[in-house]
């Protein structure tokens, strides 16, 4: 913790509150601290139990993540506010946890929008990686539902997965293209210059493009 501390910058800590995140440790230092650390399962547990940002992260660094077990993650997931926090647990552990469909079946139908949200990006992973057994028709169904008015982080996870539908399953991608611009959920959000739009119509043109002009 002392170290961490150390690695404080309150300009990085500055850019991060802006974007919700309540720590100034640069990643790449971070990352440097959690190669030199190894792996540490319970060093890990200690780390998260701090509650502190910057040693959360490095938790989700140096843990194991097949160690945890579905109640733990899950409670791990409701104490994880911060968007960095979050990001890293669904993606670096909680996706390789063998309660990943379990959890997500879960987190998908809870009234939180923040853990909804989390249950939105692993059914984005298995859209792209494990589709047999979706419904991709009703998924469709729901983004076009409820995305439109969604709170902000649920919006953006679901508006993920539209665009992942649209990508990855031809058979889907007319309705997918049509529900985005029905919606036009993150039209107008700012881009800079060779990147991506989010808009998922865009979104979807653009990698198709790409993928069939390779």
């Amino acid at each position: 913790m002392a170290e961490l501390a150390g690695l404080d910058d309150p300009r990085i800590r500055a850019v991060n509150e802006k974007h919700g995140d309540d720590h100034g440790v640069n990643l790449g230092k971070l990352r440097a601290l959690a190669k030199r650390l190894k792996t540490q399962q319970e060093l890990a547990r200690e780390l998260w139990a701090t509650g502190d940002s910057a040693a959360r992260l490095l938790a989700l660094l140096v843990c194991r993540p097949k160690a945890f077990g579905r109640d733990e993650l899950d409670v791990m997931l409701r104490e994880a506010r911060t968007p960095k926090v979050h990001d890293w647990l669904v993606n670096y552990v909680v996706k390789k946890s063998p309660h990943a469909e379990e959890l997500r079946v879960a987190w998908s139908a809870d009234p939180d929008p923040v853990v909804a949200s989390a249950g939105w990006a692993l059914t984005t992973e298995r859209v792209a990686k494990k589709p047999a057994g979706l419904d991709l028709d009703g998924l469709l169904d729901v983004i076009e539902a409820e995305m439109k008015d969604a709170p902000d982080r649920l919006q953006w996870a679901m508006n993920h997965c539209l665009a992942q539908i649209g990508i990855e399953h031809a058979g889907h991608r007319a309705r997918a293209l049509a529900v985005g611009e029905r919606l036009e959920v993150l039209k107008d959000y700012p881009t800079p210059p060779g990147c991506t739009s989010p808009y998922a119509p865009a979104w979807i043109n653009e990698m198709v493009s790409r993928r069939d002009g390779a």
